[in-house]
């Protein structure tokens, strides 16, 4: 099999965030940038991972990467890849991020939600209903998603939506992956993920869930008042302690120490207030690979609902629409197991001239639908933002 070519290492973020083309990956994060061009080989599933990467080389050494996407179906096939080039740089740095500005996509752009307003918030009814029937087996949290179908003028500039993406927050985890397209065209999904599925590196192991969300407020007094009210909020910590459970119960088969902090705190996006809680552990056997344990923890209830396999019964009954891989995750692992995987939420499925939006907010027994409606309204802004387009439903 072909060696893959490990380049040297970028001087900045800037570089390779300017070097992305359509079909590659990219994944920035506070560990650092990745980006992975050409395909020595693709993979639809996890299983098939460890005995491809064997077979590759590299010139330098180094580990073998494989990067790509899960889709929010377990059974449904990954899009995994070796890439032929990987090159790695820094991190994005906070302090000396310029302010954030945008390079509008051009063309006129056609909003089509799905489903309407309305009809979310009856969806969001029929949830809590499922929730609090009597007689029904136990649903104690289901996540509700809403699409965007955006249809411009002119085909998508993937690259600028990226370069918009990482300016405007340069703390997340912003992604672009290659997908197996539907003809000639590249089809990409890309977006700005807040939420850090799991992180391996030797035997250390770190998931980052977040469940929970308030909007962010243009005033910083109410921006804090809300940050204040989202942590007190009894529905929104119940919500991320079912998450919370659900992260640790998984994660602690493959652990011989694991920490779960009693409190969650709030961290924050350009539009968004989350509950968070680090969760860190350390692995009982160091070569158990981050895809393995993104496998085992996907689809968390921050996506899906608990219990899943009743959550995932309610979401196919109520969307309209197939997810893709919208609440999958995204992310690379090496040789060695060492890796990265990323949540894919506040993302879009670019495909020329057509972007579907995602959006979804969990559903708890005590959930408003209005309130829930305009969480996934909130949420739709970080990719709007980055396409340059006004759309507010």
């Amino acid at each position: 099999m072909p060696r893959q070519r490990v380049a040297a290492p970028a001087p900045t973020v800037t570089e390779l965030v300017a070097a992305y083309q359509p079909r590659d990956f990219l994944l920035t994060s506070a560990s650092g940038t990745l980006l992975g061009s050409g395909a020595l080989a693709t993979v639809t599933g996890i299983d098939e991972l460890a005995d491809v990467l064997s077979r590759v080389g590299t010139d330098t050494g180094q580990a073998a990467v494989a990067v790509g996407a899960l889709p929010f179906d377990r059974d449904a096939p990954a899009h995994l890849v070796v890439p032929e080039t990987v090159r790695r740089g820094p991190a994005p740095e906070p302090a000396a991020a310029p302010a954030p500005r945008r390079s509008p996509l051009p063309g006129a752009w056609k909003a089509v939600p799905v489903p309407d307003p309305a009809d979310h918030a009856t969806a969001v009814k029929r949830a809590i209903t499922l929730m609090t029937d009597p007689v029904a087996p136990e649903l104690r949290k289901v996540v509700l998603a809403r699409c965007l179908k955006l249809t411009g003028t002119c085909a998508a500039d993937v690259a600028a939506v990226v370069a918009n993406l990482v300016r405007a927050d340069p703390v997340g985890f912003t992604f672009a992956a290659d997908l197996p397209s539907r003809d000639a065209a590249p089809r990409t999904l890309v977006g700005a993920s807040p939420e850090l599925l799991v992180a391996k590196h030797g035997r250390s192991v770190v998931s980052h869930p977040l469940a929970g969300s308030a909007p962010r407020h243009p005033d910083p007094v109410q921006d804090r008042e809300q940050a204040a009210a989202l942590l007190s909020s009894a529905k929104e910590r119940a919500e991320h302690a079912v998450v919370v459970e659900a992260v640790a119960e998984a994660l602690r088969p493959y652990c011989r120490r694991l920490d779960v902090p009693e409190e969650p705190w709030t961290v924050t996006t350009a539009t968004m207030w989350h509950l968070a809680t680090r969760i860190t552990g350390e692995l009982r056997d160091p070569h158990t690979p981050s895809s393995l344990l993104a496998r085992a923890l996907h689809p968390t209830p921050a996506v899906c609902g608990s219990p899943t396999d009743r959550a995932y019964a309610a979401i196919a009954e109520i969307e309209p629409f197939d997810r893709g891989f919208y609440t999958g995750a995204v992310g690379y692992t090496d040789t060695a197991g060492d890796g990265e995987w990323v949540v894919t939420i506040r993302c879009a499925d670019i495909h020329g001239s057509t972007v579907d939006l995602f959006a979804g907010g969990g559903i708890m027994p005590d959930s408003d639908p209005e309130a829930e409606l305009a969480e996934t309204t909130a949420k739709f802004r970080t990719l709007l933002r980055a396409l340059g387009v006004d759309q507010t439903r």
